[in-house]
C-alpha cells in the first residue's frame, strides 16, 4: 500500500542528542578535572541576561511571523520528518504500475490518503488531467517557496548565534560593575569576577552548542527535503506522461545514490511485479 507510510512520520535524530550530551559532558568534565565545580558555572542571572538579551536582539532584527516560523521549526533539529527517498520512489512506482493497468483516474482515492502533501498535490494535478507544464510550474513554485522559507528559518538561529556571545560579554561587564563596588574586600572581588565571566561562558556556549548548530541542522534538513521534492516532481511528471514504470525507476534511482539508507531500498523495488507491469 503506497499511502500512510510510517517512514514519513519522522524519527528521532540521535546524532543531535548525542552531540549535545558529548559537548556538555566534555565541558563540565573538563571543569571538574581542573578542580572546579558545577556550581562555579551555574548562574540564573547570567542565563537570564544571555537568553533574554539574545531573544530581544533577534526580535528587533526579525519579523515576528518569521521568528514564529523559526520557533516552530526547532523540533526539526531533533526530529527528522523528511520523507525517505526510497519510500517516495516506492510510492511513485506503485502509482505508476496501477495507472498503467487501470488508468490515472483510478488513483484518486488512494492519492488523497497520502501523508506527503507535496506528492499528494502533484499526483492530484496529474489525476485531474492538468498539463505537464502546468504541473511542473506549480510544483517548482512549491519547491522554491519551501527553499526560501527554510533558509529564512535557519537564518534566524544563525543570527541569534551571532548576538549571543556579545550579550554574554555585556553580562560580564554588568557583573564587573557590581564587583567594582566592593574593592575594599578582596575576597568578594575575586568571587565577583569569577561569577561575572559566567555570562560570557553562557553566551559563547549558547551560540556554539545550540543556536549555530541548530541553524546548520535545519539547512541540512532543508537540503534533504528539497532533494526529495525534486525526486517527487520528476516522478509525478513521468507518471503523468505515461512513462514505463521500469524507466521511471531508473530515472529516480539517481536521487537515492549516496543517500543514507536510500540507495539499497530503491533497488529493492525491481521485481516480478515491476517486470509484469512493463
Amino acid at each position: 500500500m503506497a499511502s500512510r507510510s510510517d517512514s514519513n512520520k519522522g524519527k528521532l535524530d540521535f546524532s543531535t542528542l548525542t552531540g549535545i550530551v558529548v559537548a556538555l559532558a566534555g565541558i563540565v568534565g573538563g571543569l571538574i578535572l581542573e578542580g572546579g565545580r558545577f556550581s562555579d558555572i551555574s548562574s540564573i542571572t547570567a542565563g537570564m541576561i544571555v537568553v533574554a538579551g539574545t531573544l530581544g536582539a533577534v526580535m528587533i532584527t526579525t519579523p515576528l511571523h518569521q521568528l514564529l516560523d523559526a520557533a516552530r521549526s526547532l523540533p526539526g533539529v531533533f526530529w527528522d520528518s523528511t520523507p525517505s527517498n526510497a519510500e517516495s520512489i516506492s510510492q511513485i512506482l506503485h502509482f505508476a504500475r496501477q495507472a498503467r493497468r487501470t488508468g490515472l483516474t483510478s488513483l484518486e482515492s488512494e492519492v488523497n490518503q497520502l501523508d506527503d502533501p507535496f506528492m499528494r498535490k502533484g499526483l492530484s494535478l496529474a489525476v485531474d488531467g492538468a498539463d505537464l507544464q502546468d504541473i511542473r510550474r506549480i510544483m517548482e513554485l512549491e519547491i522554491e517557496l519551501a527553499e526560501h522559507r527554510g533558509e529564512a528559518e535557519a537564518k534566524v538561529f544563525e543570527t541569534a548565534g551571532g548576538y549571543s556571545p556579545t550579550i554574554g560579554i555585556i553580562g560580564a561587564v554588568l557583573g564587573l560593575i557590581q564587583v567594582m563596588k566592593h574593592l575594599e574586600d578582596i575576597e568578594k572581588v575575586g568571587h565577583g569576577i569569577a561569577v561575572a565571566f559566567v555570562a560570557t561562558v553562557y553566551g559563547v556556549a549558547f551560540a556554539n552548542l545550540l543556536l549555530l548548530p541548530a541553524g546548520a541542522k535545519l539547512r541540512a534538513r532543508l537540503e534533504s527535503r528539497l532533494k526529495n521534492r525534486e525526486l517527487v516532481l520528476e516522478g509525478v511528471l513521468s507518471l503523468a506522461e505515461g512513462m514505463n514504470p521500469m524507466l521511471i525507476q531508473s530515472k529516480l534511482e539517481a536521487y537515492s545514490e549516496g543517500g543514507p539508507g536510500n540507495g539499497a531500498g530503491a533497488r529493492d523495488f525491481s521485481g516480478s511485479e515491476n517486470r509484469s507491469a512493463a
